[in-house]
């Protein structure tokens, strides 16, 4: 039964390439606050998945001034990020047919301020009860409070729910780990199939993919 299956999602690299998007933002911080970035952009698709202060003092930016980054990096997103962001193939079918059996939440480390509009855009947006974001919790994944609040706000009984965790990162897979839910890793994203079996039983090609082995299983 639907109200029985809960299926929660990441968001880049599990249903949306905001790939072009996150880089232009980090390279418009880095022009904007003259910070000498030596890197490429192959650098910065690795952290994808991470917060951005994370990733901003992955890529050396000092500790102190870190949060000016983040700063003129969301100011800059909330102008580029619908026309630099797309859905990842079959991910209206996906969503289509997850929602005929289970009921569905994001849970991101991207700002769910901003993330609301984007995926309203990107007519996606009415499939979701809840969308957790890096500004809904205090603890961002690969912590456990993100899934642990989303569940909280979906009236999660461990009795009664089957949830699953849908992720392209070991961030979204530890996390799932972390809240006694189950996870499939997609290979849609950033991370590595190697990386991502040491911490789920279950890889699939596309979040597609993923749901129809969700559903297989909660028959």
């Amino acid at each position: 039964m639907k109200e029985n299956n809960i299926i929660l999602f990441d968001l880049d690299g599990t249903l949306i390439d905001s790939t072009t998007a996150i880089i232009s933002c980090f390279r418009h911080t880095f022009d904007e606050l003259a910070y000498d970035f030596q890197g490429e952009d192959e650098d910065i698709k690795k952290l994808i998945g991470y917060p951005l202060d994370i990733m901003y003092k992955d890529l050396g930016v000092d500790d102190l001034k870190v949060w000016d980054f983040v700063d003129a990096y969301k100011q800059k997103y909330k102008t580029v990020s619908i026309e630099q962001t797309k859905l990842l193939e079959e991910v209206i079918e996906c969503l289509d047919f997850a929602s005929k059996f289970a009921r569905l939440s994001i849970v991101t480390t991207k700002t769910a301020l901003y993330t609301t509009p984007l995926l309203k855009h990107l007519n996606i947006l009415d499939y979701f009860e809840h969308i957790t974001g890096r500004e809904n919790v205090e603890n961002p994944k690969p912590h456990p409070e993100p899934i642990l609040k989303t569940l909280d706000l979906m009236n999660y009984d461990e009795k009664k729910h089957n949830v699953w965790m849908i992720g392209d990162t070991k961030l979204d897979l530890i996390c799932a780990q972390e809240s006694k839910v189950n996870s499939v890793g997609v290979l849609c994203g950033y991370g590595e199939e190697a990386e991502l079996k040491e911490y789920t039983n279950f890889i699939t090609k596309s979040s597609f993919d993923a749901v129809k082995l969700i559903s297989n299983i909660c028959k």
